[in-house]
C-alpha cells in the first residue's frame, strides 16, 4: 500500500506561517512528483504546488507564488510546504499525492497515493 500520511495544518492568524510535511509510506519520495493540493469547505480540490524530479522543477499555483516554497526531505522522505503570510483563503484541506512528472494540469484525478490531509485555518 502506498500513501502520504500529511502533518502540521494548524489554526493561525492572517500573516504567519506554517510548515507542512508528507511522509510517503511504501515507496520512495526521489523517484516521483510531489504535488500538495488544498480542499476548502464547499469547493472543488485545487492544485496549489508541484515538485518535480529533479527538485528544481517546481510549480505554483498563482495566489501562492512568492508566499508558498515546495520542497522534497529525502533524508525523512517527505515532502515539505512552507507557507508564509497566509491569507483567509489558503484556509482548507492540504493534501499530498504523487505523479511521475508535474507537467500538464492539476488534475487530481491524475494523481495517486493521497494522504487523510492535515487541516490548515487561516483566520483573524
Amino acid at each position: 500500500q502506498v500513501y502520504f500520511e500529511e502533518s502540521g495544518g494548524g489554526s493561525v492568524q492572517p500573516g504567519s506561517s506554517l510548515r507542512l510535511s508528507c511522509t510517503a509510506r511504501g515507496f520512495t519520495v526521489d523517484h516521483w512528483a510531489i504535488a500538495w493540493f488544498r480542499q476548502a469547505p464547499g469547493r472543488e480540490r485545487e492544485g496549489v504546488s508541484c515538485i518535480g524530479t529533479p527538485s528544481y522543477n517546481t510549480f505554483y499555483k498563482d495566489s501562492v507564488k512568492g508566499r508558498f516554497t515546495i520542497s522534497r526531505d529525502s533524508a525523512m522522505n517527505a515532502g515539505v510546504l512552507q507557507m508564509d503570510n497566509l491569507k483567509p483563503e489558503d484556509t482548507g484541506i492540504y493534501y499530498c499525492a504523487r505523479k511521475s512528472y508535474c507537467g500538464g494540469n492539476f488534475d487530481p484525478a491524475d494523481f495517486r497515493a493521497w494522504g487523510q490531509g492535515t487541516p490548515v485555518t487561516v483566520s483573524s
